[in-house]
């Protein structure tokens, strides 16, 4: 054996090649970011230039105005009324969407392409874009707002619930069918008791998302405490709409921290 080579001692611990490749990617990355600055006309500098604007901002909300609270528990609860409506729907049309996109369920080719195509083109579309589609359907109001947020609720549960139920152990599943159960059979004491506790734990946190994305709905014209919002802050009542953001910040960590809680238990 050579004695030079049991004597070597490695000067990094990181190849040559790989610091190469490191740079390369750091350099390309760099070179994106000072492109697209370039072209959209933006840069970090802008920020500080828009601190003194900040600041102002800063006085014009504060203190909230506490009168304002009374007018905003009627369009909060209707916010979380959306979510319920809009959750509790897609849940339920979930089911069959999850059942025809898992693989493991749905052995016919043609139906789990169409169903998985559909799925992703339901997750393609933004709320918001939904919600103004639907808002110069329907008019202004809650209705548009529950229509985009069941199907923005519908393309997520369906997308997980569907990995979920092609993750689950298909021994069950084969020692039912091997002894003459039918598709429903194999569903309802294979497939159900294995995904029941996943199956909850998504509904909960998907009803988490839609309380937030009702808020933002709301400034579209699609309803609950998001119109309130737009309304406050197009009237300059700055310190009306503090008062608003606050609230509904509260409750959105209340609305988290019991639905994790929940889901904790069930998982």
């Amino acid at each position: 054996m050579d004695p030079k080579q049991d004597n070597f001692v490695p000067s990094s611990l990181i190849s040559a090649r790989a610091k190469r490749q490191v740079t390369l990617i750091m350099m390309v990355v760099i070179g994106l970011y000072l492109w697209s600055s370039i072209q959209t006309e933006s840069f970090i500098t802008d920020f500080f230039a828009g601190i003194p604007d900040m600041s102002r901002m800063v006085q014009d909300l504060f203190p909230p105005n506490l009168s304002f609270t009374s007018q905003v528990w009627p369009k909060l609860t209707e916010t979380i009324h959306m979510a319920i409506i809009a959750t509790t729907i897609a849940v339920i049309l979930c089911i069959p969407m999850s059942l025809l996109a898992a693989s493991n369920v749905n052995t016919n080719k043609i139906s789990y392409q169409i169903s998985r195509f559909f799925l992703n083109i339901l997750r393609t579309i933004p709320d918001i874009i939904l919600a103004v589609i639907f808002v110069g359907i329907f008019g202004i109001g809650v209705f548009p707002g529950i229509l985009a947020l069941i199907i923005f609720s519908l393309g997520i549960l369906s997308k997980l619930i569907s990995e979920t139920i092609e993750a689950i152990d298909r021994h069950p599943m084969e020692a039912i069918t091997a002894s003459g159960g039918n598709k429903l059979q194999v569903i309802w004491y294979s497939v159900v008791p294995q995904v029941l506790p996943q199956f909850t734990s998504f509904g909960l946190y998907v009803f988490e998302i839609n309380i937030r994305a009702s808020v933002v709905l709301g400034l579209v014209g699609a309803g609950g405490v998001g119109q309130l919002l737009n309304q406050q802050i197009n009237f300059f009542n700055y310190k009306n709409a503090m008062m608003l953001i606050l609230i509904v910040f509260i409750i959105v960590i209340i609305i988290d921290y019991v639905s994790t809680k929940i889901r904790e238990a069930i998982v």
